[in-house]
């Protein structure tokens, strides 16, 4: 395809309002996570799948949908998937139950995988490779923009319309990328077409629904233990399965020999599972235990992604030139030290020691995540664009229903069914949030060592 600099311009235009959307979604949702608990009178338990059933299904959709769209077109299925993302936020708005809310949330994680399985893909196919850096920065930064409107808009629109308008925001944002991508987004983008990997797809879906179904309540029944075992070996099953198959959902063989790719992917893991849950965790401590209202907790958490917002493009443009390795490991020691600073938070601590933290938390993940992502998307063949956007997307997304999974554990260890207002929910929650992150230092320190051990990326050739 001609890279002509008005297609550039307008796919990053769409792709970034595009990375606007599910962080924005993400953050206003934890924001109304309490509004929604007093409408619908739902234990802590249930409030969890609100966020835990969007991640879960977007990380169990994201590699077939890629692998899909490798095969029968990036836009297309893209496209579809923005479609089936505003019904089912219209159909969030209007839920009536929170049992049917987090049914949606589900529909609408499925939609989110058939769009982030492609947008990645449908942007480097786009953009050379000596310009990669500056364009993943800058798109990065629309990732962070949504996450710092998610806080104040979601507060400000679930104290002004209640948290259903969160939905309808939702709804108008998919419309518009729809009507821009019908209009302006010209091509099509086709990977390697091969035989279609059935069984590998059916192996992949059910092998992650499991293993995360069973680690958001690992310690609840015979029920969620099953599952987390059962998910732990369908995937050895799926590996095993796609290393023999000749027309693989994933290419296992020429995988595990790329270091850069493999360990690049692990750090996204790491990282995700050691910072997603920041915002979920402090949204409740800001409200139930300092007694902070909606909108004024929304500007406080809105301090961390404006750092990411700024710095996203300066970091993606530095990774042009610098060794990704070294700024995204930095990035992570600096987020690392920040999660150790929260695990002192208390109910006497100072609303501003808490923003200062937020901004360190913020500088290292913008230090790691465009570099990192430079880094995966540079280290593979135009051809596999479409599996390694899928990869590095479906890395988050397991490392967000992780992060989660991780705070439904402990939760349900240590918070059982306290409904928030309860006797002792503050007690036990600071209590939650104080292991919280001792997980979290321990996973960022085992992030950094992964970061490190990638080794040197080999940039692909330019291609006409």
């Amino acid at each position: 395809m001609e890279r002509s600099n008005s297609q550039t311009r307008i796919t990053l235009v769409i792709v970034m309002i595009t990375s606007f959307i599910t962080p924005f979604i993400s953050n206003a949702i934890n924001l109304a996570i309490p509004s929604i608990g007093i409408e619908f009178g739902g234990n802590q338990n249930l409030l969890n799948w609100v966020v835990c059933g969007f991640l879960l299904s977007s990380a169990a959709f994201l590699l077939p949908f890629g692998r899909l769209a490798d095969q029968f077109g990036r836009k297309k299925i893209f496209l579809i998937g923005m479609i089936f993302l505003a019904a089912s936020s219209l159909a969030c708005a209007l839920a009536t139950s929170l049992v049917a809310l987090v049914y949606f949330r589900i529909l609408q994680g499925i939609a989110s995988a058939m769009i982030f399985s492609n947008s990645m893909a449908i942007l480097t196919s786009v953009v050379p490779p000596e310009s990669r850096g500056k364009a993943l920065g800058l798109n990065a930064a629309a990732t962070y923009i949504g996450l710092s409107c998610g806080p104040v808009l979601g507060g400000l629109i679930t104290s002004v319309f209640t948290w259903r308008g969160v939905f309808y925001f939702n709804l108008l944002i998919a419309l518009i990328i729809i009507v821009m991508t019908v209009w302006k987004l010209k091509g099509e983008w086709i990977g390697i077409a091969t035989k279609f990997d059935i069984w590998g797809i059916i192996l992949c879906i059910a092998a992650q629904v499991l293993l995360l179904f069973g680690l958001t309540a690992l310690t609840n029944g015979l029920l969620y233990q099953v599952s987390f075992a059962v998910g732990i070996l369908l995937l050895i099953v799926f590996f095993l399965y796609e290393k023999n198959h000749s027309n693989p959902l994933i290419p296992i063989e020429s995988i595990i020999k790329n270091r850069p790719f493999v360990f690049s992917n692990l750090a996204t893991l790491i990282n995700y599972s050691a910072t997603f849950a920041l915002s979920f965790m402090l949204s409740l401590y800001l409200q139930t235990a300092l007694k902070i209202d909606t909108a004024t907790s929304g500007l406080i958490l809105l301090v961390q992604p404006i750092i990411m917002a700024v710095l996203s493009p300066v970091t993606g443009t530095l990774s042009d030139k610098i060794k990704p390795a070294v700024l995204a490991s930095l990035g992570m020691g600096i987020s690392a030290l920040g999660l150790f600073f929260f695990i002192f938070l208390s109910t006497q601590t100072p609303i501003v020691m808490i923003i200062l933290n937020l901004a360190f938390i913020g500088l290292g993940f913008a230090l790691f995540s465009s570099p990192n992502t430079n880094a995966i998307m540079s280290s593979v063949d135009r051809t596999l664009y479409g599996v390694a956007s899928s990869i590095m997307g479906n890395m988050r997304l397991l490392g967000q229903s992780i992060s989660i999974a991780i705070i439904s554990l402990i939760t349900s260890i240590l918070m059982r069914n306290l409904s928030i207002g309860s006797a002792g929910y503050v007690d036990q929650l600071m209590l939650s949030l104080r292991t919280a992150f001792i997980i979290f230092v321990v996973l960022c320190v085992l992030g950094v060592l992964a970061s490190l051990a990638r080794g040197e990326v080999n940039r692909e050739a330019e291609e006409n």
